[in-house]
């Protein structure tokens, strides 16, 4: 993975197309997520929580995104996301990942201000070449990619100030922002929360191309909306709730018919996930921008 993911993603805001992260926690997925972007000529970028990355291995993901980068000649982002230490980034880091997302926004302001700024330059230490996010303003669903059976509240002090953001990122040096705009992770069964439009506006008017925005939690969100997000300057689309769901649900139906083989039920989600994942990348418009 030796390239510049800061031009990937300035790629991304030139062409004014997004591209989407699917979040991965076994080979068998990274390998449908492959699929997906050969089939589309699409960037590939896989993102591990601190727990999928514990399952899988950070190194093993490393190795894994070098081989598929060479395999098919696609650029590949390995991002860390939701990184909650600089213990962590460093594990991160030397392990090779290209992509950082560290993640204080349940942090008090200032903390957050001045641990994303070391995150950042831990980052510039090792490459100049590694893409890094910051996170401000609290998103819904408190982190967890799952399905509620409530709603999730979103209050308006959750939301992301855009003039606290241009601070954060002129302070931070963060090429890449996670923003609160109405967003959470997970999916409600009652109802999705409307994303603030009129706020992401706000928000890259004030920013004016100091960094790339990034929608966490878009599972569940409705396409025509994460269209209109990536219209109105978002370049980052993180995807998990929802891939998770169908590949666990298919991966249900075939022990439940009483298939034991291993490939027999796993090969079936992977198939339904790589439906999913094409899908995504032509909501984002990543399709033949590799």
């Amino acid at each position: 993975m030796n390239l510049n993911t800061k031009k990937i993603f300035q790629k991304a805001e030139n062409g004014r197309y997004a591209i989407p992260q699917l979040n991965v926690s076994s080979a068998d997925q990274m390998k449908a997520v492959v699929k997906a972007a050969e089939k589309l000529r699409s960037p590939i970028m896989f993102g591990t929580s601190e727990g999928e990355s514990g399952f899988l291995g950070m190194e093993q993901a490393v190795v894994l995104a070098n081989f598929y980068e060479k395999k098919t000649g696609l650029p590949v982002i390995l991002n860390a996301d939701h990184t909650k230490s600089l213990e962590k980034v460093k594990q991160y880091l030397d392990a090779g990942y290209n992509s950082i997302h560290f993640d204080g926004s349940l942090l008090p302001y200032e903390e957050n201000l001045e641990l994303t700024k070391k995150a950042v330059k831990m980052c510039r230490e090792v490459s100049e070449d590694i893409s890094v996010e910051g996170e401000l303003g609290q998103i819904g669903g408190t982190g967890s990619s799952k399905v509620f059976e409530e709603k999730i509240e979103i209050k308006d002090e959750y939301l992301t100030d855009p003039k606290q953001a241009l601070e954060f990122v002129e302070t931070t040096g963060v090429d890449r922002l996670g923003v609160s705009i109405g967003n959470m992770h997970g999916i409600s069964k009652v109802a999705m929360p409307k994303l603030d439009m009129q706020r992401l506006s706000e928000l890259q008017e004030t920013l004016k191309g100091k960094c790339v925005l990034v929608l966490h939690g878009a599972s569940g969100i409705p396409d025509e909306d994460v269209k209109k997000s990536v219209e109105l300057g978002i370049r980052k689309i993180n995807v998990n709730t929802e891939l998770r769901v169908v590949f666990s649900s298919a991966i249900k139906e075939k022990l439940e018919e009483g298939e034991i083989t291993p490939y027999k039920f796993i090969a079936p989600a992977q198939e339904k996930m790589q439906k999913v994942v094409e899908e995504k990348m032509l909501i984002c418009g990543s399709n033949g921008k590799a």
